[in-house]
């Protein structure tokens, strides 16, 4: 079954988000211009970080991602916007959005996009893992002790890479890759995927 997918952006934006989506075989069930008015539940909430305003931690505190995860917490949003600056990617990043694409990146990738982070994975478009992890590339180091495959495959798995693609990097089989992520996880006391990332980047990790 396929990933019910909503659009949250300026109807300029949105309306040719979806479309495009569709014609990329997806389930868009619909378009909204605010996050407190969702037409109804997704899987998926594409959101465009300009209705995030430019100042996304600013003094009201609330990022569009953590409203739409109050709402729906059952969602995931993949965030989408003109131009890859670290701001408005790591604000969204924290508030808990599961990846970061380009809104031109073309109407293939950005399904792709979509697909990968209904499925519980963690994407990011050409140049945004480079550039969080310049800004924090002094960050402290981690307090609980990974090994050499461990960070290894945190550190692909921070640059967007499927299960198959670390196990072909690393050779190593799709199943081995999983089970690392999953001990990876549960040692880090984190809740998945998404978490790892958000930690990984925030410690210094990768």
């Amino acid at each position: 079954m396929s990933a019910r997918v909503v659009v949250v952006a300026a109807a300029g934006v949105a309306d040719p988000i979806a479309t495009g989506l569709r014609a990329a075989g997806l389930d868009v069930r619909g378009c909204a211009e605010d996050v407190h008015q969702l037409p109804e539940h997704a899987d998926v909430v594409v959101l465009d970080l300009a209705v995030a305003g430019p100042d996304p931690d600013g003094a009201e505190g609330v990022h569009p991602v953590e409203t739409l995860l109050d709402a729906a917490p059952s969602s995931t949003v993949l965030a989408v916007g003109e131009s890859v600056e670290h701001v408005p990617v790591l604000a969204a990043l924290r508030a808990g959005a599961s990846g970061f694409v380009r809104r031109d990146c073309g109407w293939t990738e950005l399904a792709e996009a979509v697909t990968r982070v209904a499925a519980g994975e963690v994407v990011f478009g050409p140049g945004v893992a480079d550039l969080v992890l310049d800004s924090y590339g002094t960050a402290a180091a981690d307090p609980v002790s990974l090994t050499e495959r461990e960070l290894d495959i945190v550190r692909l798995v921070v640059d967007g890479l499927t299960a198959r693609q670390i196990a072909v990097r690393l050779v190593l089989s799709p199943r081995t890759v999983e089970n690392h992520v999953h001990r990876i996880v549960r040692k880090l006391g984190l809740a998945g995927r998404a978490a790892l990332v958000r930690y990984a980047i925030e410690n210094g990790l990768a």
